[in-house]
């Protein structure tokens, strides 16, 4: 049976997830500010109307914030993340089969509704996640992942569609894929989309209609597959279980640059500490921790440090881990620098069962995954850092910490910050 793919995607997901605890912030112009409130990350379509672009640097719009009365927040990655969470869970009882793709999208298989007005389901979704979560979303609907993305990216733009669009209730794309723009597709990036202007390819019926020796040539088989998704035959499926991570990453940029070694010790601790989580979310075990500063690149001389240190055995235990990422700094670290920026790489990463010890091992792993699990099992219940190790420091205001002077409460995950009814 040919398959029917839609994408949900939310609209404007940071700001929507913003309104539906502050109500006021509707219809207004909305900026979401990326970390040390920097740059417009998520804007509202009336900030999007009034010319802010995509991460602008708040110096810069200043004049228009004031001029339009723009409503500023610091990102607040707990609402989105949980929020996000309650929508993917609204989804999944939607349809039988989906794929979460990022924090705001969702593939859904929808061939057993090809029988049914496609259009209506659509609606459907829209409504009932707004219903239940309070998030606007679009939906596109086509026979291949590629062209769902297209669908979706109408469905956001059209005023008639309302929000749903699909493409298998027309008898040709050839004006659709006429009017969108090569570097609009899912899959060419800049890269691409530089060199196909370059020769004189500039929609996507163009691409299409390619000669496909030359394509794959230039691709290699993500064009052909390409191709073949523009012409409506599926080539990439739902993956119901997300490919095994290759790396974890945890960097910040600093407020404010960090010559002292202490601060930057305790700030490696933090993002160890924070690896460490993500890795047992994973059930992964990691064996090799990079280290890297980094000088202000808009500098003169800016320089970038990088330390390898591979752990005798791998590992997800946040004392080892915070250890190893401590003996990497100290060799990264050049006394005299000011450094604005600093992180840690995973890398290694393997399913923490079966673990291949030493013969000169002595931790007790049994005892270290109980204590990791009664770590994570708290923090989960009682807010994050409610245990944590004191290497990451004790003050409540680290010169490291990254700044939120705009941030909104965590209404759905902290105790303390529920909503409140008057």
């Amino acid at each position: 049976m040919p398959k029917v793919f839609a994408i949900v995607d939310c609209n404007n997901f940071y700001v929507s997830c913003e309104r539906v605890f502050n109500p006021t912030l509707n219809g207004k112009p909305v900026i979401i500010l990326s970390n040390n409130d920097g740059c417009a990350v998520s804007r509202s379509n009336e900030a999007k109307t009034i010319g802010i672009q995509m991460a602008a640097p708040v110096f810069k719009i200043r004049h228009i914030i004031k001029k339009y009365d723009v409503q500023v927040l610091s990102s607040n990655y707990a609402l989105y993340g949980d929020m996000s969470q309650r929508v993917m869970e609204t989804l999944s009882g939607l349809v039988p089969n989906m794929e979460i793709y990022s924090i705001d999208e969702a593939f859904l298989d929808l061939s057993a509704f090809r029988k049914q007005d496609l259009i209506e389901y659509g609606r459907k979704i829209q409504k009932t996640v707004r219903q239940w979560t309070g998030i606007p979303v679009s939906v596109g609907i086509a026979p291949t992942k590629t062209l769902a993305k297209l669908a979706n990216h109408i469905a956001k733009k059209s005023h008639t569609a309302k929000g749903v669009v699909n493409l298998l209730a027309l008898s040709s794309l050839d004006s659709i894929l006429e009017k969108t723009n090569i570097e609009d597709l899912w899959g060419i990036g800049h890269r691409y989309g530089k060199f196909f202007n370059a020769h004189d390819i500039r929609n996507a019926r163009q691409l299409r209609d390619l000669n496909e020796t030359f394509i794959k040539s230039k691709m290699g088989v993500m064009g052909t597959r390409l191709q073949q998704e523009l012409k409506g035959i599926p080539c990439y499926h739902l993956e119901y279980q997300p490919a095994p991570k290759q790396g974890i990453t945890v960097s910040r940029t600093f407020q404010k640059e960090i010559s002292n070694f202490d601060d930057l010790d305790s700030a490696i601790a933090n993002y160890a500490s924070r690896a460490g989580e993500k890795l047992r979310l994973e059930n992964a075990v990691a064996q090799i921790i990079v280290v890297f500063l980094l000088t202000n690149r808009f500098r003169e001389n800016g320089h970038v440090s990088f330390e390898t240190v591979r752990m005798p055995v791998a590992t997800s235990d946040t004392a080892e881990l915070i250890h190893f990422a401590g003996e990497g700094l100290r060799m990264a670290f050049k006394k005299g620098r000011l450094y604005k920026k600093a992180g840690i790489i995973l890398k290694a990463i393997t399913p923490d069962k079966p673990i291949q010890a030493t013969l000169f091992d002595t931790k007790d792993r049994s005892r270290s995954g109980k204590l990791m699990q009664a770590l994570d099992t708290i923090n989960h219940r009682m807010g994050c850092n409610t245990l944590k190790y004191a290497a990451t420091g004790l003050s409540p205001k680290q010169k490291w910490q990254t700044i939120f002077n705009y941030r909104s409460p965590a209404y759905t995950t902290n105790w303390q910050q529920l909503p409140g009814v008057v």
